[in-house]
């Protein structure tokens, strides 16, 4: 999928100012964040709040090492990016893991079923909203129930909302889980970027939204000699995308909701898969455990197919499919799914 004018017209004239030394921040692109996030959001963020990072996968592992010890425990959903599954084990740390139980066409975090194991070692809870993967958008109530139980067990909340713009389902609207309440900003740090929002994944601009300052002494510490502040042209990229883009976005979330329903179509016709429909992300959950195959994603490959392995999310029987594509390479990979289920021999 292309990027839109308003960042390659930036770069453009970014490349041809011809000097590329570092640089501070551009002149307004705090303020461009903060105004995509009230317009969008209607969530009130401040400037001091933001500490930009080259990609939401940094803030990821340094939220576990800024906020927990080697002795202590982080907590987060599985099915899950992989990245919450390493970072904990890279950096030495025990990681329990709640369960996304359905809930009607929605897989919902079970917070609850982890009381049994829960030692009061516990201090980061890592949540992924919308979640990556089901593309379930969480609701008010449910971002609430996630609080309380922060609460209850005095837990800091990294946030991961890298999706929140990308919500497919008319009437869904993304809430921060730091807009809450006061005390939901005072425990959390909100990773944000316009990477998967804009298809400029591959320049690594990215924003921790952290409103408490002893959390964000924390993280900024945690960082320094080991994350790089963010490139110049990444910057330009970001501040484009905020101020100019969201014409092409509100088009582009059409262009992937025609995508979503097409998949879906295809894939509820077909005997042995089953799919989640994603209220947001560009992201499609699929049970292949009634292919009877023993590696869903080996087997999907032989026949011309890339989908992501679900063992790397902690569900070997799964494969997650990006439908963020042309509708032709859309109906090119619903073809050879098709001939792939045929392979299987699966009966109806």
């Amino acid at each position: 999928m292309s990027t839109p004018a308003c960042i390659t017209d930036a770069l453009t004239a970014r490349v041809q100012h011809g000097v590329f030394g570092y640089g501070a921040h551009p002149q307004g692109l705090a303020e461009a964040f903060i105004e995509w996030c009230q317009r969008r959001y209607q969530w009130r963020v401040e400037p001091e709040w933001l500490v930009f990072l080259p990609g939401i996968v940094a803030g990821l592992n340094l939220s576990v090492r800024a906020f927990t010890s080697p002795e202590e425990t982080t907590l987060a959903p599985t099915p899950i990016y992989p990245p919450f599954r390493k970072s904990a084990a890279l950096a030495g740390r025990a990681q329990l893991n709640a369960p996304l139980q359905p809930r009607g066409e929605r897989l919902v975090l079970d917070l609850e079923s982890l009381r049994p194991q829960l030692t009061g070692r516990e201090k980061l809870l890592m949540l992924c909203n919308p979640q990556n993967p089901g593309g379930t958008a969480y609701r008010r109530d449910e971002l609430e129930a996630q609080l309380a139980f922060a609460q209850e067990h005095d837990l800091i909340v990294c946030s991961d909302e890298i999706h929140c713009d990308l919500i497919l389902t008319p009437g869904v609207q993304h809430i921060p889980f730091a807009s809450l309440s006061e005390d939901a900003a005072r425990r959390s740090i909100t990773l944000m970027s316009p990477s998967k929002t804009f298809n400029i994944a591959g320049l690594g601009a990215s924003v921790a939204v952290i409103p408490d300052a002893a959390l964000r002494q924390r993280f900024c510490a945690a960082r320094e000699g080991i994350v790089p502040h963010v490139d110049v042209l990444a910057l330009t990229a970001a501040e484009a995308a905020w101020r100019g883009g969201e014409p092409w976005l509100t088009e582009q979330i059409a262009y992937l909701r025609r995508n979503r329903d097409r998949l879906y179509a295809a894939i509820s016709g077909l005997p042995g898969l089953g799919m989640v429909v994603p209220e947001a992300t560009y992201l499609a959950w699929v049970d292949a455990s009634g292919l009877g195959v023993e590696n869903p994603t080996r087997f999907f490959k032989r026949q011309g197919l890339g989908f992501s392995p679900g063992a790397d999310f902690g569900a070997p029987q799964h494969v997650r499919i990006n439908f963020g594509c042309t509708a032709a390479t859309l109906e090119t990979a619903i073809a050879r799914l098709t001939q792939a289920v045929s392979a299987a021999n699966v009966r109806a």
